[in-house]
């Protein structure tokens, strides 16, 4: 039994079903914490984006959450959210946050510089592979400053770009261990994010070479779906906890307003 799930978006952002349905879904699963984690994103330039939380709207948002924590019976609801990294936007972010109880805050990169990471297949394959390289490069790069920001809690779909099965030609595995060596520094949780099972690259996030290396860099473990509609709430999690162990994982951990506590994988 996996205890938590904390990656899952409702239509306040980019899910299908509303918090309502989520929650439900998750009871029905036997989970007993479940958190919420819409997307909260600060472009350059104060872009507009559809798929993320209005940012005017996180006051409601919160709320609503913290409804839903004071009516829950029997299962534990999280207030979280996943957040983009923006070096040129991320003292704002962390000053629009403050205000806040979160219990937890995923750190995620979807952009490397203007670059739409994770939205489509063909912005990759109208890339030469010298700019593909570049993508990867600059993302390693980027995820090493969000765990170094020291806003986050858990770092979000550790080797995201591979989603499409569009990779380096060069090695770039010096860059990647450098970020896991930022967020054991800043202590942060790596993911399972047992979405990657369901996209073109099969594989989830991350792959089991870097789940090990973080394993063996003592970075706690958390199991989330990355869910973006109630039936995906508990994807894969039979599947996941083969997978932590296989990686030399036996533990978990919870959050609770910030803190962290290890519990049994199973």
């Amino acid at each position: 039994m996996i205890l938590t799930s904390y990656h899952n978006h409702t239509n306040w952002s980019d899910g299908t079903s509303t918090l309502a349905e989520m929650i439900e879904a998750a009871r029905a699963a036997g989970l007993a914490e479940f958190g919420i984690s819409d997307h909260y994103v600060l472009p350059p330039g104060n872009a507009r984006l559809s798929w993320a939380l209005a940012p005017e709207s996180l006051d409601a948002y919160v709320g609503q959450i913290q409804q839903a924590q004071a009516s829950s019976q029997g299962m534990i609801i999280r207030l979280g959210l996943e957040v983009d990294y923006f070096p040129e936007t991320i003292e704002e972010t962390r000053k629009r946050l403050a205000a806040h109880p979160f219990d937890y805050l995923i750190g995620s990169v979807h952009f490397a510089d203007s670059f739409p990471i994770d939205f489509e297949a063909r912005g990759w394959e109208g890339l030469p592979q010298d700019d593909r390289d570049r993508v990867w490069r600059n993302y390693w790069k980027l995820l090493r400053e969000a765990a170094q920001s020291g806003l986050f809690d858990i770092i979000g779909h550790f080797d995201l770009p591979k989603k499409f099965n569009f990779h380096s030609s060069v090695d770039l595995t010096a860059d990647a261990l450098l970020a896991l060596d930022a967020m054991a520094e800043a202590d942060l949780a790596i993911e399972i994010n047992t979405s990657g099972w369901d996209r073109p690259a099969a594989e989830a996030y991350p792959a089991l070479f870097y789940l090990q290396e973080a394993c063996r860099r003592k970075i706690p473990l958390v199991i989330s779906s990355d869910a973006h509609a109630a039936g995906e709430v508990c994807r894969h999690f039979d599947r996941a906890l083969k997978f932590a162990a296989e990686a030399g994982y036996n533990e978990v951990v919870r959050f609770e307003n910030r803190r962290r506590s290890s519990h049994a994988l199973v």
